[in-house]
């Protein structure tokens, strides 16, 4: 547990410092984590990035608020299988509440957005209702602030 959460707050701490915390070998660490890769206890490493500094089309996030009529003897899998597999869909969870499921997708542009929300979403069976909010500043993500400081630090990045 200590390990997976060292890993969740810095999925790049060197193994060297994680085997000091832990106070066991680097080798063991090495052998936990591959365990725990292959179990999939661990199933990735990502970085946390600010998009407002890059210089780059940002593109829209959206938190989708579906309500659905489950089916018999598959609950809300089905359905949620059929979303989640959608390109634009990058997260989607079961809620409690007045709507059954939340969905986070990522568009170029509000009518991209809308665009998959009319012909894709609520064109699914099982689908009642949608309600789309959009996010229009991030301030804290996966327990990250995101620091609208004084100085500019910005990446260009080439199309």
């Amino acid at each position: 547990m200590e390990l997976l959460r060292l890993l969740e707050k810095d999925g790049r701490m060197p193994v060297k410092m994680i085997a000091k915390l832990l106070d066991v070998t680097e080798e063991d660490v090495e052998k936990m984590m591959s365990d725990l890769e292959k179990r999939k206890v661990i199933v990735g490493y990502s970085g946390i990035v600010d998009w407002t500094k890059v210089d780059s089309p940002e593109g829209i996030t959206a938190m989708i608020d579906v309500k659905v009529q489950p089916k018999r003897g598959v609950g809300f899998d089905e359905v949620a299988e059929r979303i989640y597999r959608f390109k634009e869909v990058k997260a989607l969870y079961l809620m409690s509440g007045t709507y059954d499921l939340s969905v986070v997708i990522e568009g170029a542009t509000m009518s991209e957005v809308g665009q998959f929300v009319s012909e894709k979403l609520s064109t699914l069976e099982s689908v009642l209702s949608t309600t789309t909010h959009f996010q229009l500043k991030k301030y804290k993500h996966d327990g990250v602030v995101f620091d609208d400081g004084d100085e500019d630090h910005r990446i260009v990045v080439s199309p």
